[in-house]
């Protein structure tokens, strides 16, 4: 069997960051995928996805993420109900997310990082700083800096 998602899409609203009694982190948020087709009208839809992330990830999605960040997301599918404070049956599926990858410089998602774990990203100075850039000739190595 295989439960398996992969979505590309944007924040509807800021993330909703909460903690289990057990004190487990857990955020929930809802992204807008567009569709790959236009309706009759040429007009792009959009599907508007329930998502779910746990522990650290909910936490660097909570910090990170706002209304409008781009994202990716990798993870499965799930079902599940529980009864309402008026003891109405409530049904939701949700993408529950194992990855969620920011797909933007922190620049355009005010403020989110491009990471779950805030990795080492190159200032915009050493980005434009190609020190390869139009060079064609051999590049100066030293086996000390290798790290094998």
């Amino acid at each position: 069997m295989l439960n398996r998602v992969v979505l590309v899409g944007r924040f509807v609203k800021d993330p909703i960051l909460r903690y289990i009694p057990e004190g487990v982190a857990v955020t929930s948020f809802t992204i807008a995928v567009n569709r790959t087709f236009t309706n009759q009208h040429g007009e792009r839809e959009a599907d508007f996805l329930n998502c779910v992330v746990w522990k650290k990830k909910a936490e660097n999605v909570a910090n990170f993420c706002r209304q409008g960040s781009l994202v990716g997301i990798d993870g499965k599918l799930q079902s599940r109900s529980y009864e309402d404070q008026t003891g109405k049956g409530v049904y939701v599926t949700e993408v529950v997310c194992e990855s969620v990858q920011f797909l933007e410089p922190r620049s355009n998602n005010n403020g989110g990082d491009t990471s779950l774990n805030g990795s080492n990203q190159l200032s915009n100075q050493n980005r434009n700083d190609d020190q390869f850039k139009n060079s064609g000739g051999p590049i100066d190595t030293h086996d000390d800096g290798l790290p094998f």
